[in-house]
Protein backbone atom coordinates (compact mmCIF):
# COMPACT_ATOMS: atom_id res chain seq x y z
CA UNK A 1 0.00 0.00 0.00
CA UNK A 2 1.34 3.92 -0.86
CA UNK A 3 2.46 5.71 1.88
CA UNK A 4 0.42 8.74 2.51
CA UNK A 5 1.96 12.59 3.75
CA UNK A 6 -0.32 14.92 5.22
CA UNK A 7 0.14 18.54 3.72
CA UNK A 8 -1.09 21.97 3.95
CA UNK A 9 -1.98 24.09 0.70
CA UNK A 10 -2.83 27.49 0.36
CA UNK A 11 -5.94 27.62 -2.25
CA UNK A 12 -4.88 30.66 -3.49
CA UNK A 13 -1.49 30.39 -4.29
CA UNK A 14 -0.74 26.79 -4.15
CA UNK A 15 1.57 27.23 -1.41
CA UNK A 16 2.68 24.30 0.55
CA UNK A 17 3.69 23.92 4.12
CA UNK A 18 3.86 21.53 6.72
CA UNK A 19 1.68 22.68 9.63
CA UNK A 20 -1.73 24.70 9.45
CA UNK A 21 -1.18 28.49 9.59
CA UNK A 22 -4.06 30.99 9.34
CA UNK A 23 -2.29 33.18 7.31
CA UNK A 24 -0.39 32.17 4.20
CA UNK A 25 2.93 32.85 4.32
CA UNK A 26 2.99 33.53 0.49
CA UNK A 27 0.10 35.32 -0.59
CA UNK A 28 -0.81 36.79 2.93
CA UNK A 29 -4.39 35.56 2.29
CA UNK A 30 -6.50 34.16 5.43
CA UNK A 31 -8.39 30.77 5.93
CA UNK A 32 -7.31 29.71 2.85
CA UNK A 33 -4.80 27.04 4.02
CA UNK A 34 -6.56 23.48 3.75
CA UNK A 35 -5.12 19.93 5.17
CA UNK A 36 -4.70 16.77 2.54
CA UNK A 37 -3.31 14.13 2.26
CA UNK A 38 -1.68 12.74 -0.92
CA UNK A 39 0.08 8.83 -1.78
CA UNK A 40 3.62 8.81 -3.04
CA UNK A 41 2.89 8.25 -6.61
CA UNK A 42 6.36 5.57 -7.65
CA UNK A 43 5.56 6.57 -11.21
CA UNK A 44 6.13 10.17 -10.45
CA UNK A 45 9.69 9.03 -8.30
CA UNK A 46 10.73 7.00 -11.87
CA UNK A 47 10.04 10.03 -14.39
CA UNK A 48 12.34 12.54 -11.87
CA UNK A 49 15.17 9.76 -11.89
CA UNK A 50 15.02 9.06 -15.61
CA UNK A 51 14.67 13.17 -16.64
CA UNK A 52 18.74 12.91 -15.29
CA UNK A 53 19.53 11.11 -18.60
CA UNK A 54 18.49 13.80 -20.94
CA UNK A 55 22.04 15.68 -22.12
CA UNK A 56 21.51 19.73 -22.95
CA UNK A 57 22.27 21.01 -26.63
CA UNK A 58 22.82 23.67 -28.12
CA UNK A 59 19.61 25.78 -28.68
CA UNK A 60 20.52 25.92 -32.68
CA UNK A 61 20.28 22.46 -33.11
CA UNK A 62 16.84 22.54 -32.98
CA UNK A 63 14.96 23.47 -35.69
CA UNK A 64 11.62 25.11 -35.61
CA UNK A 65 8.44 22.29 -35.60
CA UNK A 66 5.29 23.90 -37.39
CA UNK A 67 2.15 21.87 -36.29
CA UNK A 68 -1.31 22.33 -38.45
CA UNK A 69 -3.97 23.95 -35.90
CA UNK A 70 -7.31 21.69 -35.96
CA UNK A 71 -10.28 24.13 -36.40
CA UNK A 72 -13.00 23.74 -33.57
CA UNK A 73 -16.15 24.60 -36.33
CA UNK A 74 -16.41 27.75 -34.12
CA UNK A 75 -14.81 30.98 -35.40
CA UNK A 76 -15.09 33.20 -32.73
CA UNK A 77 -13.51 30.20 -30.76
CA UNK A 78 -11.16 29.86 -33.48
CA UNK A 79 -10.16 33.44 -33.16
CA UNK A 80 -9.35 33.78 -29.75
CA UNK A 81 -7.31 30.38 -29.81
CA UNK A 82 -5.27 32.06 -32.73
CA UNK A 83 -6.50 30.34 -35.34
CA UNK A 84 -7.47 26.82 -33.83
CA UNK A 85 -6.33 24.20 -31.57
CA UNK A 86 -2.80 23.11 -31.77
CA UNK A 87 -2.12 19.04 -30.71
CA UNK A 88 -1.68 17.92 -27.35
CA UNK A 89 -2.95 21.64 -26.34
CA UNK A 90 -4.41 21.89 -23.05
CA UNK A 91 -7.42 24.61 -22.36
CA UNK A 92 -8.71 26.07 -19.44
CA UNK A 93 -11.75 27.78 -20.15
CA UNK A 94 -13.57 29.73 -16.78
CA UNK A 95 -16.34 31.50 -16.40
CA UNK A 96 -19.47 32.90 -13.44
CA UNK A 97 -21.96 29.98 -13.38
CA UNK A 98 -24.52 30.76 -15.79
CA UNK A 99 -22.87 32.52 -17.96
CA UNK A 100 -22.25 29.52 -21.15
CA UNK A 101 -19.76 27.36 -20.46
CA UNK A 102 -21.29 24.07 -21.23
CA UNK A 103 -22.95 25.64 -23.55
CA UNK A 104 -20.17 26.85 -25.83
CA UNK A 105 -18.15 23.76 -24.87
CA UNK A 106 -20.46 21.16 -26.27
CA UNK A 107 -21.48 23.86 -29.31
CA UNK A 108 -17.83 23.14 -30.04
CA UNK A 109 -18.06 19.88 -29.53
CA UNK A 110 -21.25 19.24 -32.09
CA UNK A 111 -19.33 21.14 -34.79
CA UNK A 112 -16.07 19.70 -34.70
CA UNK A 113 -14.61 17.69 -37.28
CA UNK A 114 -13.46 14.11 -35.87
CA UNK A 115 -14.16 12.15 -32.98
CA UNK A 116 -14.94 14.20 -30.02
CA UNK A 117 -15.33 13.46 -26.32
CA UNK A 118 -17.36 14.80 -24.21
CA UNK A 119 -16.55 14.29 -20.15
CA UNK A 120 -20.11 15.57 -18.34
CA UNK A 121 -19.15 15.18 -14.34
CA UNK A 122 -22.06 17.79 -13.37
CA UNK A 123 -25.28 16.45 -15.85
CA UNK A 124 -26.38 13.65 -16.98
CA UNK A 125 -26.47 12.20 -20.57
CA UNK A 126 -30.02 13.06 -20.45
CA UNK A 127 -29.63 16.64 -19.62
CA UNK A 128 -26.80 16.99 -21.64
CA UNK A 129 -28.99 15.46 -25.20
CA UNK A 130 -31.60 18.07 -24.29
CA UNK A 131 -29.11 20.72 -24.20
CA UNK A 132 -27.73 19.12 -27.77
CA UNK A 133 -31.32 18.96 -29.43
CA UNK A 134 -31.42 22.73 -28.31
CA UNK A 135 -28.20 24.03 -29.88
CA UNK A 136 -28.60 21.76 -33.65
CA UNK A 137 -27.83 18.87 -35.50
CA UNK A 138 -26.14 16.08 -33.46
CA UNK A 139 -22.98 14.22 -34.99
CA UNK A 140 -23.07 10.89 -34.62
CA UNK A 141 -19.13 11.12 -33.91
CA UNK A 142 -19.76 12.57 -30.08
CA UNK A 143 -19.29 10.65 -27.82
CA UNK A 144 -20.89 10.86 -23.90
CA UNK A 145 -18.92 10.00 -20.55
CA UNK A 146 -20.78 10.74 -17.82
CA UNK A 147 -17.44 10.06 -15.34
CA UNK A 148 -15.59 11.68 -12.38
CA UNK A 149 -12.90 9.10 -12.01
CA UNK A 150 -9.68 10.59 -13.81
CA UNK A 151 -8.58 7.08 -14.53
CA UNK A 152 -11.91 6.14 -15.99
CA UNK A 153 -11.31 9.03 -17.99
CA UNK A 154 -7.58 7.90 -19.25
CA UNK A 155 -9.01 4.32 -20.10
CA UNK A 156 -11.66 5.94 -22.10
CA UNK A 157 -9.17 8.11 -23.94
CA UNK A 158 -7.36 5.15 -24.79
CA UNK A 159 -9.75 2.95 -26.09
CA UNK A 160 -11.56 5.34 -28.16
CA UNK A 161 -8.70 7.77 -29.22
CA UNK A 162 -10.59 10.59 -29.79
CA UNK A 163 -9.21 13.36 -31.55
CA UNK A 164 -11.32 16.09 -29.24
CA UNK A 165 -11.31 15.95 -25.41
CA UNK A 166 -13.75 17.91 -23.14
CA UNK A 167 -14.39 17.80 -19.40
CA UNK A 168 -16.69 19.18 -17.86
CA UNK A 169 -15.41 20.17 -15.13
CA UNK A 170 -12.35 19.92 -13.60
CA UNK A 171 -13.47 20.34 -10.33
CA UNK A 172 -15.86 17.46 -10.56
CA UNK A 173 -12.89 15.15 -11.08
CA UNK A 174 -11.16 12.94 -8.34
CA UNK A 175 -7.83 10.36 -7.96
CA UNK A 176 -7.99 7.62 -5.57
CA UNK A 177 -4.13 8.60 -5.11
CA UNK A 178 -5.41 12.10 -3.28
CA UNK A 179 -7.36 11.41 0.04
CA UNK A 180 -9.65 14.75 0.10
CA UNK A 181 -12.86 15.74 -1.99
CA UNK A 182 -13.20 16.22 -5.39
CA UNK A 183 -12.76 20.26 -5.80
CA UNK A 184 -9.75 20.15 -3.54
CA UNK A 185 -5.89 21.83 -4.22
CA UNK A 186 -4.85 18.72 -4.46
CA UNK A 187 -7.70 16.99 -6.41
CA UNK A 188 -7.76 19.40 -8.96
CA UNK A 189 -3.53 19.56 -9.50
CA UNK A 190 -3.35 15.94 -9.24
CA UNK A 191 -6.12 15.69 -11.94
CA UNK A 192 -5.04 17.73 -14.50
CA UNK A 193 -1.44 16.26 -14.16
CA UNK A 194 -2.86 12.68 -14.89
CA UNK A 195 -5.05 14.29 -17.79
CA UNK A 196 -1.79 15.74 -19.17
CA UNK A 197 0.31 12.68 -18.97
CA UNK A 198 -2.10 10.99 -21.54
CA UNK A 199 -2.97 13.75 -24.04
CA UNK A 200 0.67 15.16 -24.47
CA UNK A 201 1.77 11.58 -26.00
CA UNK A 202 -1.56 11.46 -27.94
CA UNK A 203 -1.21 14.53 -29.57
CA UNK A 204 -4.82 15.31 -28.32
CA UNK A 205 -6.09 19.18 -27.51
CA UNK A 206 -8.14 19.44 -24.06
CA UNK A 207 -10.67 21.81 -23.47
CA UNK A 208 -11.42 21.89 -19.09
CA UNK A 209 -13.84 23.65 -18.00
CA UNK A 210 -13.39 25.33 -14.72
CA UNK A 211 -15.39 26.89 -11.63
CA UNK A 212 -14.03 30.63 -10.67
CA UNK A 213 -14.45 31.92 -6.81
CA UNK A 214 -16.74 34.23 -5.83
CA UNK A 215 -13.33 37.37 -6.37
CA UNK A 216 -14.10 36.29 -9.76
CA UNK A 217 -10.79 34.02 -10.12
CA UNK A 218 -10.37 30.24 -11.46
CA UNK A 219 -11.10 28.04 -8.77
CA UNK A 220 -8.48 25.58 -7.39
CA UNK A 221 -4.26 25.98 -6.98
CA UNK A 222 -3.17 29.01 -8.95
CA UNK A 223 -0.77 26.49 -10.44
CA UNK A 224 -3.38 25.25 -12.20
CA UNK A 225 -3.51 27.74 -14.99
CA UNK A 226 0.56 27.26 -15.33
CA UNK A 227 0.04 24.08 -16.02
CA UNK A 228 -2.30 24.89 -19.49
CA UNK A 229 -1.05 25.63 -22.65
CA UNK A 230 -4.77 28.62 -22.68
CA UNK A 231 -6.44 30.34 -20.49
CA UNK A 232 -10.08 31.72 -21.74
CA UNK A 233 -12.35 33.77 -19.70
CA UNK A 234 -15.89 33.57 -20.66
CA UNK A 235 -17.72 36.94 -19.25
CA UNK A 236 -20.58 38.81 -19.61
CA UNK A 237 -23.75 40.21 -17.87
CA UNK A 238 -26.48 37.49 -17.73
CA UNK A 239 -28.98 40.51 -18.30
CA UNK A 240 -27.69 40.82 -21.69
CA UNK A 241 -27.30 38.91 -24.21
CA UNK A 242 -23.39 39.31 -24.93
CA UNK A 243 -20.85 37.04 -23.92
CA UNK A 244 -16.90 37.81 -24.45
CA UNK A 245 -14.60 34.94 -24.97
CA UNK A 246 -10.84 36.45 -23.69
CA UNK A 247 -7.76 35.06 -23.53
CA UNK A 248 -6.34 35.42 -20.54
CA UNK A 249 -2.98 32.84 -21.26
CA UNK A 250 -1.90 31.75 -25.00
CA UNK A 251 0.97 30.34 -25.56
CA UNK A 252 0.66 29.28 -29.27
CA UNK A 253 -0.77 32.71 -29.96
CA UNK A 254 -1.91 36.44 -28.71
CA UNK A 255 -3.78 37.52 -25.91
CA UNK A 256 -5.18 40.48 -27.05
CA UNK A 257 -7.72 38.55 -28.99
CA UNK A 258 -11.72 38.19 -27.68
CA UNK A 259 -14.82 36.26 -29.49
CA UNK A 260 -18.04 38.27 -29.37
CA UNK A 261 -21.04 35.99 -29.04
CA UNK A 262 -24.84 36.36 -28.78
CA UNK A 263 -26.60 34.52 -26.79
CA UNK A 264 -30.04 33.37 -27.93
CA UNK A 265 -32.60 30.36 -27.79
CA UNK A 266 -30.73 27.74 -30.06
CA UNK A 267 -27.65 28.77 -28.71
CA UNK A 268 -24.54 31.14 -28.67
CA UNK A 269 -24.29 32.68 -32.33
CA UNK A 270 -20.92 34.88 -33.01
CA UNK A 271 -21.87 38.64 -33.60
CA UNK A 272 -19.94 39.65 -37.21
CA UNK A 273 -20.62 43.00 -36.25
CA UNK A 274 -20.73 43.92 -32.74
CA UNK A 275 -20.03 47.44 -33.31
CA UNK A 276 -23.31 48.23 -34.81
CA UNK A 277 -24.68 45.62 -32.07
CA UNK A 278 -23.36 48.08 -29.23
CA UNK A 279 -24.46 51.34 -30.55
CA UNK A 280 -28.12 50.64 -31.33
CA UNK A 281 -30.14 53.50 -32.54
CA UNK A 282 -28.00 56.94 -33.22
CA UNK A 283 -31.32 58.93 -33.54
CA UNK A 284 -33.10 59.14 -30.58
CA UNK A 285 -29.71 59.73 -28.49
CA UNK A 286 -30.06 62.00 -25.78
CA UNK A 287 -28.10 63.98 -23.21
CA UNK A 288 -25.01 62.13 -21.51
CA UNK A 289 -24.03 59.98 -24.03
CA UNK A 290 -21.16 59.63 -26.29
CA UNK A 291 -19.81 56.95 -28.85
CA UNK A 292 -16.13 55.96 -28.59
CA UNK A 293 -14.12 53.93 -30.65
CA UNK A 294 -12.35 51.05 -29.11
CA UNK A 295 -9.61 48.39 -29.78
CA UNK A 296 -9.91 45.08 -28.33
CA UNK A 297 -7.79 42.67 -29.45
CA UNK A 298 -7.26 43.02 -33.33
CA UNK A 299 -10.98 44.14 -33.96
CA UNK A 300 -12.13 47.76 -33.22
CA UNK A 301 -15.51 48.17 -31.52
CA UNK A 302 -17.92 51.37 -31.30
CA UNK A 303 -19.51 51.41 -27.81
CA UNK A 304 -21.93 53.69 -26.66
CA UNK A 305 -20.89 55.51 -23.49
CA UNK A 306 -23.60 56.55 -20.94
CA UNK A 307 -22.97 58.88 -18.04
CA UNK A 308 -25.53 60.67 -15.47
CA UNK A 309 -24.36 63.40 -13.25
CA UNK A 310 -27.08 64.47 -10.55
CA UNK A 311 -26.92 66.45 -7.15
CA UNK A 312 -26.15 63.97 -4.23
CA UNK A 313 -29.06 63.71 -2.36
CA UNK A 314 -27.89 61.38 0.04
CA UNK A 315 -24.40 63.71 1.45
CA UNK A 316 -21.93 61.66 0.07
CA UNK A 317 -21.89 61.57 -3.83
CA UNK A 318 -21.80 58.36 -5.39
CA UNK A 319 -19.23 56.92 -8.15
CA UNK A 320 -20.69 54.13 -9.99
CA UNK A 321 -19.18 52.35 -12.98
CA UNK A 322 -20.14 49.07 -15.08
CA UNK A 323 -17.89 48.16 -17.74
CA UNK A 324 -15.40 50.53 -17.00
CA UNK A 325 -12.45 50.97 -14.12
CA UNK A 326 -13.94 52.66 -11.06
CA UNK A 327 -10.60 54.27 -10.04
CA UNK A 328 -10.00 55.74 -13.83
CA UNK A 329 -12.95 57.29 -13.73
CA UNK A 330 -12.43 59.19 -10.55
CA UNK A 331 -8.98 60.37 -11.79
CA UNK A 332 -10.94 61.93 -14.78
CA UNK A 333 -13.26 63.71 -12.79
CA UNK A 334 -10.42 64.89 -11.07
CA UNK A 335 -8.95 66.46 -14.05
CA UNK A 336 -12.03 67.75 -15.33
CA UNK A 337 -12.13 69.60 -11.77
CA UNK A 338 -8.69 70.72 -11.63
CA UNK A 339 -8.24 71.53 -15.32
CA UNK A 340 -11.36 72.55 -16.68
CA UNK A 341 -13.56 73.85 -13.84
CA UNK A 342 -16.13 71.60 -13.18
CA UNK A 343 -17.52 71.11 -10.02
CA UNK A 344 -18.73 67.37 -9.62
CA UNK A 345 -17.20 66.80 -6.24
CA UNK A 346 -20.78 67.30 -4.92
CA UNK A 347 -22.71 65.41 -7.49
CA UNK A 348 -23.36 61.96 -7.86
CA UNK A 349 -21.54 60.61 -11.02
CA UNK A 350 -23.05 57.36 -12.73
CA UNK A 351 -20.87 55.33 -15.98
CA UNK A 352 -22.39 52.97 -18.14
CA UNK A 353 -21.01 51.19 -21.03
CA UNK A 354 -24.15 50.12 -23.66
CA UNK A 355 -24.53 46.45 -24.16
CA UNK A 356 -22.92 44.94 -20.96
CA UNK A 357 -19.39 45.03 -22.39
CA UNK A 358 -16.76 45.54 -20.35
CA UNK A 359 -13.59 47.45 -21.75
CA UNK A 360 -10.35 48.40 -20.50
CA UNK A 361 -8.76 50.24 -23.55
CA UNK A 362 -7.92 53.80 -22.75
CA UNK A 363 -8.41 55.20 -25.72
CA UNK A 364 -12.29 55.69 -24.47
CA UNK A 365 -10.95 58.24 -22.28
CA UNK A 366 -12.21 61.03 -24.31
CA UNK A 367 -15.52 59.87 -24.79
CA UNK A 368 -16.13 59.00 -21.13
CA UNK A 369 -15.27 62.73 -20.97
CA UNK A 370 -17.75 64.09 -23.42
CA UNK A 371 -20.31 62.02 -21.67
CA UNK A 372 -20.15 63.27 -18.75
CA UNK A 373 -19.67 66.82 -20.23
CA UNK A 374 -23.05 66.26 -21.70
CA UNK A 375 -24.53 64.95 -18.68
CA UNK A 376 -23.56 68.28 -16.76
CA UNK A 377 -24.33 70.35 -19.20
CA UNK A 378 -27.77 68.80 -20.33
CA UNK A 379 -26.15 68.91 -24.01
CA UNK A 380 -26.67 66.75 -26.72
CA UNK A 381 -23.66 65.22 -28.48
CA UNK A 382 -24.35 65.19 -32.42
CA UNK A 383 -25.64 61.38 -32.74
CA UNK A 384 -22.48 61.61 -35.66
CA UNK A 385 -19.50 61.96 -34.05
CA UNK A 386 -16.87 59.91 -32.34
CA UNK A 387 -14.45 59.96 -29.98
CA UNK A 388 -10.95 58.36 -29.31
CA UNK A 389 -7.84 59.37 -27.32
CA UNK A 390 -7.03 58.85 -23.61
CA UNK A 391 -6.81 61.60 -21.20
CA UNK A 392 -3.62 62.26 -18.92
CA UNK A 393 -3.08 63.96 -15.71
CA UNK A 394 -2.35 66.85 -16.64
CA UNK A 395 -5.55 67.32 -19.02
CA UNK A 396 -3.76 66.83 -22.46
CA UNK A 397 -5.11 64.45 -24.91
CA UNK A 398 -2.76 61.66 -25.50
CA UNK A 399 -2.53 59.82 -28.80
CA UNK A 400 -3.84 56.42 -29.16
CA UNK A 401 -2.66 53.37 -30.93
CA UNK A 402 -4.06 52.30 -34.29
CA UNK A 403 -6.00 55.60 -35.33
CA UNK A 404 -6.25 54.44 -38.50
CA UNK A 405 -8.28 51.04 -37.68
CA UNK A 406 -10.49 53.24 -35.72
CA UNK A 407 -11.37 55.73 -38.68
CA UNK A 408 -12.44 52.96 -40.48
CA UNK A 409 -14.83 51.49 -38.41
CA UNK A 410 -16.37 54.72 -37.58
CA UNK A 411 -16.68 55.69 -41.19
CA UNK A 412 -18.80 52.01 -41.87
CA UNK A 413 -21.27 53.23 -39.64
CA UNK A 414 -21.70 56.58 -40.98
CA UNK A 415 -20.00 58.94 -38.10
CA UNK A 416 -19.37 62.21 -40.00
CA UNK A 417 -16.84 63.51 -37.52
CA UNK A 418 -13.99 61.84 -35.31
CA UNK A 419 -12.04 63.36 -32.34
CA UNK A 420 -8.98 62.38 -31.75
CA UNK A 421 -5.84 63.64 -29.84
CA UNK A 422 -3.45 66.65 -31.54
CA UNK A 423 -0.50 65.96 -30.00
CA UNK A 424 0.82 64.29 -33.37
CA UNK A 425 0.40 66.38 -36.34
CA UNK A 426 0.99 64.18 -38.71
CA UNK A 427 -1.05 61.00 -39.08
CA UNK A 428 -3.20 58.72 -41.25
CA UNK A 429 -5.43 60.32 -43.32
CA UNK A 430 -9.29 59.75 -42.34
CA UNK A 431 -12.04 57.91 -44.86
CA UNK A 432 -13.73 59.77 -47.54
CA UNK A 433 -16.75 61.41 -45.72
CA UNK A 434 -15.26 61.22 -41.97
CA UNK A 435 -13.57 64.97 -40.73
CA UNK A 436 -11.10 64.61 -38.37
CA UNK A 437 -11.23 67.33 -35.57
CA UNK A 438 -8.00 67.31 -33.24
CA UNK A 439 -7.45 68.29 -29.49
CA UNK A 440 -4.60 68.62 -27.71
CA UNK A 441 -6.44 69.39 -23.99
CA UNK A 442 -9.86 68.35 -22.38
CA UNK A 443 -10.69 72.29 -21.78
CA UNK A 444 -10.60 72.09 -25.54
CA UNK A 445 -13.64 69.67 -26.24
CA UNK A 446 -16.81 71.60 -24.76
CA UNK A 447 -16.10 74.34 -27.79
CA UNK A 448 -15.22 71.30 -30.02
CA UNK A 449 -18.60 69.54 -29.31
CA UNK A 450 -20.84 71.99 -28.26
Amino acid sequence: MAKTRTRFVCSDCGHATGQWVGKCPSCKAWNTVTEFKESANPRMERAAVAAGAIEARPLVDYTEHKTDRAGTGEPEFDRVLGGGLVPGALVLLGGEPGIGKSTLSLQTAMKASGKVLYVSGEESPEQVRLRADRLGVLGPELLILPETSTEGIVRAVKEHKPDLLFVDSIQTLHTPRVESAPGSVAQVRESTAELILAAKPLQLPVVLIGHITKEGAIAGPKVLEHMVDVVLTFEGDRHHAYRILRAVKNRFGSTQEIGIFEMRGDGLHPVTDPSGALVGNSDSRLSGTALAVAIEGARPLMVEIQALVSSAVYGTPQRSSTGYELKRLNMLLAVLEKRCGFKLGSSDVFLNLAGGIRLGDPGIDLAVVAAILSSTLDLTLDPKTALCGEVGLTGEVRPVARVEQRMMEAAKLGMKRIVVSGLVSKGPKPPQGLELVRVNRVGELQKVLF
